[in-house]
């Protein structure tokens, strides 16, 4: 099945987009870690809450996500459309909060010891490589739903799903473990 030539423009167009937003994004992130925080104190709320705040966020995303499988099974397209965009929003208030946060504090350290610690880390590692390449591809894959790419958007969802759901699954159980440790 073809989409329209029209499509093809606007696809090329959002793929430029994506590709400068998903740069941006990560140089944000990466900005985070050199810069020293600035006072929390500024911020009308109590800026601890937001590690909560990110693994609600994430569970409510792989919720979505695992909704829009169900849906597209189903050959339901439109609640498929809806559980994405809610997907999409939620990680979109995830990434602001988190920005937020990291600008305004310090980095919490992982107080385990033993096995535990090796697994924290090899999660933390992980998730993090793996949220580190996986915006440009959401982008794509919902640029092309969008575009209603049909074939283009099945064969970049079926690398992304499992990927943005590793992340939206073990954002909370990092801090699960973590936890115990914010101050």
């Amino acid at each position: 099945m073809s989409y329209p030539e029209a499509n093809k423009s606007l696809v090329k167009k959002l793929d430029k987009i994506a590709i400068g937003l998903s740069i941006f994004v990560l140089g944000v992130v990466v900005a985070l870690r050199y810069l020293p925080a600035v006072a929390a104190d500024a911020l009308p709320f109590d800026v601890h809450l937001l590690p909560r705040l990110h693994a609600i966020l994430n569970t409510l995303t792989a919720i979505s996500l695992i909704g829009a499988i169900y849906f597209i099974k189903q050959k339901k397209v439109d609640l498929h459309q809806r559980m994405i965009y809610a997907a999409m929003g939620l990680s979109a208030l995830f990434l602001i909060s988190y920005i937020t946060y990291h600008l305004v504090t310090e980095p919490t350290s992982f107080g385990g010891e033993g096995f535990i610690k090796v697994i924290y880390f090899v999660l933390l590692i992980t998730h993090i490589l793996a949220a580190a390449v996986i915006l440009p591809f959401i982008l794509f894959t919902f640029i092309r739903g969008y575009a209603m790419d049909i074939p283009a958007h099945k064969r970049i969802a079926k690398w992304t799903f499992p990927i943005w759901m590793y992340v939206a699954v073990t954002g909370p159980i990092c801090y699960l473990m973590l936890m115990p440790y914010y101050s």
